[in-house]
């Protein structure tokens, strides 16, 4: 029976939901994570009596043709690229981006990778680094006898040095944004890498156009709202039981025919 199957598409789509909505739950608390959120289409349909085909000789025709689908598939699981709270830290390396961009991390390899996340650090050597170590572009060195660090709007990383009444520079934060932020690929580790659908990396700095601007001591929380997401949870378990009553209805049915041919 034809129901079997597209209720299984429905029970299959709806329990990848889940597994998206549970993601996103476990990462309420991590900085810069932005929720996902699954898109679904229609699967194709079989046409048993095409709309408009003619039913005489005379050019009548039919108003509503007769086509039954065959379920649901999952298109895509998107990320929903919105703007997370900034909350304070109060450590002079955690930088938010308020507005667009991303920071721009080199990793060991060479390759460049993307993040919203800001809790940097210094290494061994201090230089400014993500918590995993990695160098955070463009390589700025804090030398070891700096006093205070500050980080403008824009970017800019100033120290204060012992006998010095003015701030020595250090060099400006980049940031990097993209025409199709959505198409950029997660790799784990609060990271994105670039994608063709993306498009190419466009570089800048906080306060230049099109990009946000830099707020120290503070991190940009994720973007997931609990609420919704448990309510969008109820709703997808709703379905994944609709679809499962579809398939024991089927069967009862199905149960049916075979005991008339018995008897």
């Amino acid at each position: 029976m034809r129901a079997l199957q597209t209720a299984a598409t429905g029970m299959m789509a709806q329990e990848l939901n889940v597994q998206v909505i549970s993601n996103n739950i476990a990462n309420v608390r991590t900085t810069g994570y932005k929720r996902q959120t699954v898109h679904f289409q229609d699967l194709l349909y079989e046409n048993f009596r095409r709309a408009g085909s003619a039913t005489s000789d005379q050019n009548t025709m039919v108003p509503a043709g007769t086509f039954i689908g065959s379920g649901v598939k999952t298109t895509s699981t998107g990320r929903i690229m919105s703007q997370g709270n900034l909350s304070s830290t109060e450590k002079q390396y955690d930088v938010a981006i308020r507005g667009e961009g991303l920071f721009k991390i080199r990793m060991p390899d060479g390759r460049t990778t993307y993040s919203r996340d800001g809790s940097f650090d210094l290494d061994a050597q201090g230089q400014l680094v993500t918590r995993d170590g990695y160098t955070v572009e463009p390589g700025i060195t804090v030398p070891n006898n700096a006093t205070s660090v500050s980080i403008n709007a824009q970017g800019t990383v100033e120290v204060q040095l012992p006998g010095q009444t003015a701030p020595q520079t250090l060099g400006q934060l980049q940031l990097t944004r993209f025409v199709n932020k959505v198409g950029l690929e997660s790799i784990g580790d609060n990271l994105f890498v670039e994608t063709a659908a993306s498009g190419p990396a466009i570089d800048g700095v906080g306060g230049g156009e099109g990009f946000g601007s830099l707020q120290q001591n503070y991190l940009e929380e994720g973007n997931v709202q609990a609420v919704t997401e448990l309510t969008t949870l109820i709703a997808a378990q709703r379905a994944y039981e609709m679809n499962s009553k579809v398939i024991t209805a089927a069967d009862q049915m199905m149960s049916a025919t075979t005991s008339m041919f018995r008897g």
